[in-house]
């Protein structure tokens, strides 16, 4: 037990401080990195450049299309396997109604509810979260709220530590700002923000465990690239290094590192589980099984298009400015944004995976 504190509190320090070398390295002063609540602000960045668009598209769809193809080779050989669907749970058909309220409250601007109007967003997430987990209980008789209660409750509650880290992170890369109102004071926006930080992790989580029970999705991923590496201290090494110099960094040149946000935290505990002897969530891709990463990021993008579908026409919203792709923009987002949703379901896995530990539920949600 002491061991795993440890290792907590030094993965802790890793991702808080490592951020801060810039700032010091500028000659910055670190004191307006560490207020909490971090607010955001808006900062113009760099104007777009279809070389950085093309160059960033053309490595993320080098990285994504073989596992595609292999998913779409794999359809003809998939021998589909007859499931009972169950009869939708009541608690889901509540989701359904909680969401249509929601929504229309979220959307809307009625006068007698405008006092409440900023915490529309949580209510949303909420009955998202039901409703997938009641689609989940459908096909497989089991979901997290139904069977993994306490697992779930754990999840909200890391969520908003895990969601306000990026929050801190954003502040080196100011990639997104808050519309909210400016009447809040630092406790109101602590109180309003930390809600619907709170269901980030849920909703991944339970998205994943709603994919998984399509094999079809992810078919042939179980016995992909093998990697024979990943068992490696030293290779655990050289990615924590390389990673800790890139978060290191990316306050001096948050221009081109902004999207390292997304995957150096990701790797630096990975890296550190890994170095320690633990087990993560990439020891599968060893003996070539990437079905779990690949749905990971698939749930993530999923989740990625309702926060910004419901963030379009909310009171309290956020906007982007990201520097050389800020264009073609889906809602909010630029259409480039969208994949950095792909490394952070991954992060979410890792996390909640972790965070599983203190209770050991099942999450084997996978029909073969």
């Amino acid at each position: 037990m002491i061991k795993k504190i440890l290792l907590l509190i030094l993965i802790a320090v890793l991702l808080l401080a490592t951020p801060l070398i810039g700032v010091i390295i500028e000659g910055d002063p670190i004191s307006s990195f560490l207020k909490f609540p971090p607010k955001t602000k808006y900062v113009s960045h760099e104007e777009f450049s279809l070389l950085f668009f093309l160059l960033i598209s053309g490595i993320i769809i080098a990285i994504l299309a073989p596992f595609i193809l292999r998913i779409i080779k794999s359809q003809k050989l998939y021998k589909s396997r007859e499931i009972h669907i169950k009869k939708f749970p009541a608690w889901g058909w509540g989701g359904i109604v909680l969401l249509v309220i929601a929504w229309i409250l979220a959307w809307s601007r009625f006068e007698w509810f405008e006092e409440f109007q900023i915490y529309t967003f949580t209510p949303l997430w909420l009955a998202y979260v039901t409703i997938i987990n009641g689609f989940t209980y459908m096909r497989v008789g089991k979901s997290l709220i139904s069977h993994s209660p306490k697992y779930l409750i754990l999840l909200f509650l890391f969520s908003a530590i895990f969601w306000w880290y990026y929050e801190y992170l954003n502040q080196f890369v100011n990639n997104w700002y808050y519309t909210e109102p400016n009447y809040l004071n630092d406790l109101e926006y602590f109180l309003q923000a930390t809600l619907p930080f709170s269901s980030v992790l849920p909703a991944v989580i339970s998205t994943w465990l709603f994919l998984k029970t399509f094999p079809r999705l992810s078919a042939g991923l179980e016995d992909f690239i093998k990697t024979g590496i990943t068992q490696k201290k030293s290779f655990w090494w050289m990615i924590l290094l390389v990673n800790v110099m890139i978060l290191g960094l990316v306050y001096i040149w948050s221009q081109y590192l902004f999207l390292f946000i997304w995957v150096a935290p990701l790797l630096i505990i990975a890296s550190v589980i890994s170095i320690a002897g633990g087990k993560t969530i990439f020891n599968n891709i060893e003996k070539g099984n990437w079905k779990d990463i690949f749905l990971l990021a698939t749930a993530a993008l999923i989740c990625g298009f309702f926060w910004e579908m419901w963030n379009y026409y909310s009171y309290a919203k956020w906007e982007y400015s990201i520097p050389f792709v800020h264009r073609y923009l889906i809602f909010e987002m630029p259409l480039i944004g969208y994949l950095g949703y792909l490394p952070f379901g991954i992060q979410c896995g890792l996390v909640g995976l972790i965070i599983n530990k203190l209770t050991k539920a099942d999450l084997d949600y996978s029909i073969e």
